[in-house]
């Protein structure tokens, strides 16, 4: 079962990006934009943070039952800031790199299997490239933690770079959606098309994406802490990531390998069969747009369309000419691009999501950013919208079904 899984949807080159590869991309930059959370003023500015991880995973055979294994590891992390910070950084990294037992080597540092090398620029190489000035009586340290044999292409070091030459990211004015109990209303603007957020997943158990920023620090939130705005992380008395990493890499590793693991173990949930049943009563059509990398919709019978992207801004968004409108489930803030190039061909939004986590015990509102005038709004789980869109249609999703052979 487990090598039959892995084959038939994560290795190999059947899909449009390697599915065995996790990869994330955060750049947090001081600007005027963000003040409330980067702490900008006009006598405090220029620190930037930059962190690009890129994991390969394997199945490893050398025991009876195969077991799923981190086989490259790649942690990038640039630092920004006045120099008496980074002078204070760049002794820290030294401490931690003698506290967690790595040897020097040929360059920079080794223990066991992994390597750190550690650069300490005035101007950074990206910045001169892109004609960027660095803030006066600012520097940069990067510190690089990759696995022994690891070699990432020039396209794929430069990728975090790239998404900073983008600028940041521009919150959208939210429209006057209106509220709706249940999906009746998408009856009349059938067949309709998916787009797939991490609502169905979180079902399935995998972590929310805010997961991520807590194992990378993104952000000051910590153990799941319920507030209602998270400062970015952006100075190094704030950033415990490298140390994290640098004293204990083994516990580290185990929270980074998590999210894929988790991934590979996680089942389709009844709300992925109950698309499934809408797709073969017609109700649905074309490939199920989807953000996220847990295949759980190819596992459940659906063809996907991965539209998560760092190298471009806009993804081609495969909607089909016959459908009059878009579902969209369990998906906020930066993923707009396919909502709207649906508005632009004339369908109808609809969205079925919780606006909101549940945390401690509290709900947290997590208003959808992107909804606009005349788009509908279902306040439900995805497994209870999609059974009530099922009952509706007189359609019965079938359990047993547990995905195709590719």
């Amino acid at each position: 079962m487990v090598l039959r899984l892995w084959h038939d949807y994560f290795a190999g080159k059947r899909h449009e990006r390697a599915r065995n590869v996790e990869e994330g991309i955060w750049r947090r930059t001081q600007d005027p934009a963000n003040t409330d959370q980067s702490g900008w003023s006009t006598d405090d500015n220029g620190r930037r943070r930059i962190v690009h991880y890129r994991h390969r995973y394997a199945l490893d055979h050398t025991q009876p039952v195969p077991r799923l294994v981190l086989t490259q590891l790649y942690l990038y992390h640039s630092l920004t800031g006045p120099a008496d910070e980074m002078d204070t950084w760049r002794k820290d990294i030294d401490t931690w790199l003698h506290t967690g037992g790595w040897s020097p080597a040929t360059t920079g540092h080794r223990r066991g299997d992994l390597r750190v090398n550690v650069d300490d620029v005035s101007v950074h190489a990206q910045d001169e490239r892109a004609g960027r000035a660095t803030p006066p009586g600012h520097r940069t340290v990067d510190v690089t933690v990759r696995s022994h044999g690891c070699r990432l292409s020039r396209p794929a070091r430069n990728l975090p770079w790239d998404v900073l030459a983008g600028g940041i990211r521009i919150k959208d004015q939210r429209g006057a959606p209106r509220y709706a109990e249940d999906l009746r209303e998408l009856r009349d603007h059938l067949p309709f098309q998916v787009e797939l957020g991490c609502g169905p997943s979180i079902e399935a158990g995998i972590p929310p994406l805010h997961y991520l920023h807590e194992v990378y620090r993104v952000t000051a939130r910590r153990d799941n802490t319920l507030t209602q705005a998270h400062p970015f992380t952006l100075a190094p008395h704030t950033d415990p990531l490298i140390r994290e990493l640098l004293t204990e890499p083994e516990t580290k590793t185990e929270d980074l390998v998590r999210m894929f693991r988790s991934c590979f173990q996680a089942n389709p949930t009844p709300a992925h069969h109950a698309l499934r049943a809408l797709h073969q009563a017609g109700a649905m059509t074309g490939p199920v747009i989807t953000h996220n990398f847990d295949l759980l919709a190819a596992r459940a019978g659906l063809a996907e369309c991965f539209v998560r992207r760092y190298d471009q801004r806009i993804p081609h968004v495969p909607l089909q000419p016959e459908t009059r409108a878009l579902l969209v489930i369990g998906l906020h803030a930066d993923r707009r691009a396919v909502q709207a190039r649906a508005r632009t061909a004339g369908k109808k939004i609809f969205y079925l999501d919780t606006e909101g986590l549940t945390e401690n015990g509290a709900f947290r509102e997590y208003p959808i950013e992107g909804a606009r005038d005349g788009d509908v709004i279902v306040r439900a789980p995805a497994t209870t919208g999609l059974r009530r869109l099922c009952h509706l249609l007189n359609i019965t999703p079938d359990p047993r079904h547990r995905g195709a052979r590719r």
